[in-house]
């Protein structure tokens, strides 16, 4: 079988994540994607543990990449750079939006030396706006997009950080649409284009509860509440973690529904049948206890928990730590974690590219590269130069200091 991108030329600017996994999922896809890193290496070199040199947050982010590590402080530099995207297809970046430009790599100046082109540009705040200059990092977003609010109103907590970098991934996801996109009407038009996404706006759009809280105020700028905040009750988790006799087990619904369900199929009761006057506090509390009873005490252990949650047509999910994520059947199944190569002679677990086509590829095709490990190698075959033409950039490659 063929890889969809086969033939597509990346040069891949970016650092940490956002860019990073956004070439990467290119790179799983077939395209020859090229990470250019300052001799100094992407940050993200030092994260996580190190095998080979290599730790483990740039290996999942930059597998099956090639590697140059070049000075764009250096005039030769931008002259390696600006001769490799003459010859690109793709061009990936995340600098603060005015950096390519006072490198000489702003996409106008590079459509005249390629036309064709396509230049995928992501930031935090987007170009052109008060907040362009601002450094954005994934918990900033969450911070300002309500996401960190909206988690500790749920939890009733202080506010925390999210525990995924949710903005970043959200940002390459929408950018690699974008691309896609670019790519498909470069065909028709035979123009490249120049896709800048904002990590603000990628998380606005996929926050599913969004129009909730755009909603809750009127053109006047009153308030509107729920009918559950005109009762003055909390806002309900729409899911929850359930203590059970198969551990720890997250069900879908709030537990009112849950409740509906083990009341009517299951013959749970909360003993309140006689009561009078009971007051929805005590009902709770009540309907609680006894679905904590079920799901501890009636049923005996986990298959008996699973067989009642699937004949209520309760979606269910182990509570599960990421290092055992390989156990889940699926998981196994489909491949999703695989061993490549460690560049130390053995094999190291990654997880996998996630498109299963029928009649094309999509796989992790090695590992992560060392920092400039190829630098010669990509100069001759993208570029066709002579060793002497190597030679006389090798400044470039050795130094972090202007001359």
């Amino acid at each position: 079988m063929s890889y969809p991108l086969t033939g597509l030329k990346v040069l891949d600017l970016s650092r940490v994540l956002a860019g990073p996994f956004a070439g990467r999922m290119l790179c799983d896809l077939g395209a020859d994607v090229v990470k250019l890193e300052p001799p100094e290496g992407d940050v993200s070199r030092h994260w996580g543990v190190k095998r080979s040199g290599i730790s483990g947050y740039y290996h999942q982010q930059n597998a099956g990449k090639r590697n140059i590590a070049v000075d764009l402080r250096h005039p030769k530099g931008v002259l390696i750079a600006k001769s490799l995207l003459a010859q690109a297809d793709v061009l990936i970046e995340n600098f603060r939006p005015d950096v390519m430009e006072r490198l000489g790599l702003d996409y106008d100046t590079l459509a005249e030396i390629n036309p064709r082109l396509i230049m995928l540009s992501i930031s935090g705040f987007g170009a052109n706006n008060a907040d362009s200059h601002r450094a954005a990092y994934a918990p900033i977003i969450h911070a300002e997009t309500g996401l960190i609010a909206r988690q500790a109103e749920l939890t009733d907590a202080f506010p925390t950080e999210l525990p995924l970098s949710v903005a970043d991934t959200n940002a390459a996801m929408h950018g690699l649409v974008g691309l896609l996109a670019a790519l498909y009407a470069r065909e028709q038009s035979g123009r490249g284009d120049h896709v800048e996404i904002s990590m603000i706006d990628a998380t606005v759009v996929t926050n599913d509860g969004m129009h909730y809280a755009l909603e809750k105020r009127k053109e006047s700028g009153k308030e509107q509440k729920s009918e559950r905040e005109k009762e003055g009750k909390k806002i309900a988790l729409a899911n929850e973690v359930h203590e059970t006799a198969g551990g720890l087990l997250m069900l879908a619904g709030e537990f009112r529904y849950v409740w509906k369900l083990l009341n009517s199929i299951c013959n749970v009761s909360d003993g309140l049948e006689e009561a009078q006057n009971t007051s929805l506090d005590e009902k709770i509390k009540a309907r609680r206890a006894a679905s904590k009873h079920f799901f501890t005490k009636t049923c005996r252990n986990r298959e008996e928990v699973i067989a009642a949650l699937d004949r209520m047509n309760i979606a269910w999910g182990d509570v599960r730590q990421a290092s055992d994520v390989q156990k889940l059947a699926s998981v196994e199944a489909r491949s999703s974690i695989v061993q490549v190569d460690d560049r130390a002679g053995g094999k190291r677990l990654i997880p996998s590219s996630p498109y299963k086509y029928k009649h094309l590829e999509s796989k992790v095709r090695a590992g992560a590269p060392h920092l400039g490990e190829h630098n010669e190698e990509v100069l001759k075959q993208w570029l066709g130069w002579s060793a002497e033409q190597i030679n006389s950039v090798q400044s470039a490659f050795l130094t972090t200091t202007r001359e």
